[in-house]
């Protein structure tokens, strides 16, 4: 005789298991899953939707308030800075104009807050008159400039570097290994205080003033050339641990070339540690290119620069406080942004994160 069965709480219904978790815990999601419709037999039709990991760190990215915050600072610098000649022509003031009939007979500015007024809302330069406004928006232009083109160029000796040393292994790589711990023996920045004037001093006499372009070109130059070596580090330990990979090994099986290798195989592997070293080399090249305007050998007249700004401000600390703290608060604000943007990015762009 069959013996009916019946269902109860030893006996559950095992085509939908429960899903275990610790205690007031809600269970981990494995997949995210969408409900599209009902079949006529009641049962729920689901499909699993896949994403890239470029779209994971986007969600990650949008999750995270601080990195939105510093993400909108930073798009509202660049927009003010590339927005320069416009907001010249609407205020009709140059950076270069001097309003020395508003400084009274010690080259201080007339009225509250250092000359802040309808016409001036920062106030007015010591000493030269200038607007204040008009000299950080082109010196916010100027060290972004810097910042940008040499992480930019900083990056790509890196990578270069990076990928030969760690692909080509055996006596280049040692080679190689070699010449980035001597680099890295120089003091970078008193490198840059030596190597900047030497330069120059070749080029031009003592009677003759260099174009500020030339000095630019110098600085970006110097930045480039002595700041790759982290980011070269960094790709040669990636690449040594992706060039054992079944991908590479199936690659050189169908015959790819090292060209092929090099570029379609290891560059899209690893782009995301050089995006995230690139997103922190800039702050730091903000930083540095204020210390080197600030001992005078940074950018020069008249081209605006903030660390210039707050070099200038030295002997007004006391008397007009504003000079000093306008550009210092931008360049706080730049690198305070850059870095914590830098770090969101690094955690979005972490595979084992748990934001």
């Amino acid at each position: 005789m069959a013996v009916p069965q019946t269902k109860g709480p030893a006996m559950s219904d095992m085509s939908h298991p429960p899903s275990l978790s610790l205690a007031g815990e809600p269970p981990e999601p494995v997949a995210e899953v969408n409900s599209l419709a009902d079949t006529p037999d009641g049962a729920a039709r689901r499909d699993i939707v896949g994403r890239s990991p470029g779209q994971l760190a986007w969600l990650r990215l949008k999750r995270d308030r601080t990195a939105l915050l510093s993400a909108v600072t930073l798009v509202v610098a660049m927009v003010v800075a590339l927005a320069a000649p416009l907001l010249e022509w609407l205020t009709g003031i140059d950076p270069t104009d001097k309003f020395v009939d508003r400084l009274n007979d010690f080259g201080m500015p007339l009225g509250y807050g250092g000359g802040i007024s309808a016409d001036h809302l920062l106030g007015l330069e010591p000493g030269s008159g200038r607007d204040i406004l008009m000299q950080l928006v082109y010196g916010l232009r100027t060290s972004l400039f810097i910042a940008f083109v040499s992480a930019l160029l900083a990056s790509l000796i890196g990578v270069a570097v990076g990928v030969v040393a760690g692909y080509a292994r055996g006596w280049l790589d040692s080679l190689i290994n070699w010449f980035i711990d001597v680099t890295l023996a120089f003091p970078f920045l008193i490198f840059a205080l030596a190597v900047i004037p030497i330069v120059e001093d070749r080029f031009f006499t003592a009677r003759e003033a260099p174009p500020p372009s030339f000095r630019i070109a110098l600085i970006v130059a110097t930045f480039g050339l002595f700041s790759w070596t982290y980011t070269a580090r960094l790709v040669r330990g990636q690449v040594i641990s992706l060039r054992e990979r079944e991908f590479v090994d199936a690659a050189r099986a169908a015959g790819a070339g090292t060209g092929h290798l090099l570029l379609r195989q290891f560059l899209p592997n690893i782009w995301a540690p050089i995006l995230v070293t690139l997103s922190l080399n800039v702050p730091q090249f903000i930083a540095i290119e204020a210390a080197l305007a600030f001992v005078n050998i940074g950018v020069t007249e008249p081209t605006p620069d903030l660390g210039r700004m707050i070099y200038n401000s030295i002997g007004y600390v006391a008397s007009d406080p504003y000079y000093t703290l306008f550009p210092g608060l931008t360049i706080f604000v730049l690198v305070l942004a850059f870095n914590l943007f830098g770090d969101a990015l690094r955690d979005a762009l972490d595979p084992r994160s748990t934001r």
